[in-house]
């Protein structure tokens, strides 16, 4: 198997800055207000929502493509929970929120959101290691 991209990124910490290789990614970094932060920038948890909402849209699309039906209105949320993980750790869960157009409602919406899970980079990696739940709305 061949690496089709790699992305590169370097950061500080929680309260600090994330940057891209490439630069066009530079964020600051701030706990949010819950954990005990100011809230004043973004954190990964954000980040690794934002990632993983677009990369199942894009697999969304690439899937519906696949089993021949239209889902150009679809959407995708995602929330991602910080909990602790019961060993002085911490865990993520996630909850997918995919919004289908009317036609897809039903079994078809659910087929194509099961299958787009199968074949989303972001669901394959965490699959196994953190709770994901499907929601179609």
């Amino acid at each position: 198997m061949s690496t089709l991209y790699t992305a590169i990124a370097t950061a500080t910490g929680r309260e600090g800055r994330a940057v891209s290789s490439d630069g066009r990614l530079d964020v600051t970094l701030s706990p949010p207000k819950e954990l005990g932060g100011v809230g004043a920038g973004t954190n990964p948890e954000q980040l690794f929502a934002a990632g993983y909402a677009a990369c199942f849209a894009s697999a969304l699309a690439l899937v519906a493509k696949r089993m021949k039906v239209e889902a150009e209105q679809a959407s995708v949320t995602a929330e991602v929970g910080l909990a602790p993980n019961g060993d002085g750790g911490f865990t993520l869960e996630v909850a997918l929120r995919v919004e289908l157009p009317d036609h897809l409602q039903g079994e078809t919406g659910r087929a194509l959101v099961e299958a787009t899970h199968q074949v989303c980079p972001y669901s394959n990696a965490t699959r196994g290691n953190i709770p994901v739940t499907l929601v179609i709305e």
